[in-house]
């Protein structure tokens, strides 16, 4: 098959597309012929060699896709068919034509999406499930505050919020970007000189955000802290702002703050399979009826995966920037 390989860690120019083995399906596993993938963040960092795939994972680049089943297993309780259109949460091996993958990480594409935008859907949605209703415990009447909200995951993250009745401040390096939240019901701020705490304050009358969803890391971590509100928790899913910063631990007492981290490749499969099926049941059917839309920001086909990196590094991407392998 096709895939998009790196012989070497480097720059976007480092990728090409070459001929390599079809991958071959362990028990339990579906075999899926991939239309269409995304390009995350976690890719970037993986082609620089700051981001290596898990023990026995795939090298080739790729998070999710979408595509149809060719193969399903006899030994695993599936209800999957051949044919079916079906989108895929991978630990890697989305750039290519055929990926095995765990029958329990695996969803259905409901029937208004294509396979672009279901590509747009598993690393982004399941990323803002996990982190906002699960492990951030969100609900309505919440104010969530969601940095790079023009990202995959923040777009998907404001629209979680609407859809559970909270109220989401979305940040954003400069106004463009950060006025794109102005489509999912989010009120935009613009982060000038790494500063957006006195603006949550502001907007929040005080009180401050009850849930900080954060892709950012160690450059917000001050921020974050000043913009929390009592019982406030972060939850950490990115480090593109780095990883190292200067804490005062004792500004987290008067809070009854909680701070989590969490990444969906670093969790094991049963994990993974949960969160699928959470999602599954939550939030497939609000595709359906419209509440929820992933965000595509540009289809560019596979062997311009190169592209594709440096518009997402660059930031200029509001939603995901698909790759489109094959069909």
């Amino acid at each position: 098959m096709k895939a998009i390989i790196c012989d070497r860690a480097g720059g976007p120019d480092v990728m090409r597309m070459a001929e390599v083995a079809d991958p071959v399906p362990a028990p339990g596993e579906v075999l899926v012929r991939i239309r269409a993938t995304a390009v995350n963040r976690a890719d970037i960092l993986q082609r620089e060699g700051n981001y290596p795939p898990p023990e026995g994972v795939s090298p080739i680049l790729g998070l999710e896709a979408a595509g149809e089943v060719v193969a399903v297993p006899t030994a695993a309780a599936h209800d999957l068919r051949v044919g079916e259109r079906v989108m895929c949460l991978l630990a890697g091996g989305g750039y290519a034509e055929f990926v095995a993958v765990p029958v329990g990480h695996v969803m259905r594409i409901p029937d208004r999406l294509s396979f672009a935008e279901a590509a747009a859907i598993p690393e982004a949605f399941l990323t803002a499930h996990l982190a906002l209703i699960r492990l951030g415990n969100a609900g309505s009447g919440d104010i969530v505050l969601v940095h790079a909200v023009a990202s995959g995951v923040g777009t998907a993250a404001a629209q979680i919020c609407a859809a559970i009745g909270a109220r989401c401040i979305g940040t954003s390096r400069g106004p463009v970007r950060a006025h794109a939240a102005d489509r999912w019901g989010a009120t935009p701020v613009a982060v000038r000189d790494g500063s957006f705490a006195p603006a949550v304050r502001d907007l929040t009358d005080g009180h401050g955000a009850d849930v900080i969803l954060d892709l950012v890391g160690a450059a917000y971590w001050q921020q974050n802290v000043a913009s929390l509100a009592r019982h406030g928790r972060i939850v950490l899913t990115g480090l593109v702002g780095g990883r190292r910063a200067e804490v005062d631990l004792g500004d987290l007492f008067p809070l009854q703050a909680t701070v989590i981290a969490s990444t969906l490749r670093g969790r094991t499969g049963p994990e993974k399979t949960e969160i699928v099926s959470e999602f599954t049941r939550w939030g497939l059917p609000l595709f359906d009826t419209g509440v929820l839309t992933p965000v595509v920001d540009r289809v560019l086909p596979l062997d311009r995966a190169a592209d594709a990196h440096r518009h997402v590094a660059a930031d200029a991407a509001v939603g995901k920037v698909i790759l489109w392998v094959s069909g």
